[in-house]
């Protein structure tokens, strides 16, 4: 729990579906580890790939986001587009739309933020923070009036 205190979460909408809105929510799930130069951030991100995922670093917020939109399949195919038309098919369940999701975290003041990075593979996104050297405290000498 020590390592997650670290790490205050503040991620909106766990509503896993807007009713009506065309778009779906999710919350990815993340494990955050701590080493003695480090901390590493892993969040699962399946179906998505680094082109559909947004990372931000504002003062001490990490914020990850993404918005994927479905494609439309004929798009820039005008015989796919009549073929279609023929065929025109209604959908009696749809599921598959426009899914987003933004998770922000508070970093640690000792992560180096000139050096953090990310890899994205397998579905698996990977932030490493790099911690920095803080200084230790020092005495303070008084002088005498």
């Amino acid at each position: 729990m020590k390592e997650l205190s670290l790490f205050d979460s503040l991620f909106n909408g766990a509503m896993d579906d807007a009713i009506g809105l065309g778009y779906r929510t999710s919350v990815p799930k993340v494990d955050v580890t701590e080493c003695k130069d480090c901390y590493n951030l892993e969040m699962e991100l399946p179906g998505l790939t680094e082109k559909d995922v947004n990372i931000d670093l504002d003062r001490n917020v990490l914020t990850i986001s993404s918005v994927k939109e479905e494609k439309k399949e004929n798009d820039g195919d005008e015989k796919k587009a009549k073929d279609e038309e023929k065929n025109k098919k209604s959908f009696l369940i749809r599921e598959r739309r426009t899914t987003m999701f933004s998770r922000s975290f508070t970093l640690p003041d000792d992560v180096d933020s000139e050096k953090v990075s990310a890899v994205f593979k397998n579905g698996i996104l990977t932030v490493n923070m790099p911690r920095k050297e803080t200084p230790s405290p020092k005495r303070i000498a008084i002088a005498a009036a």
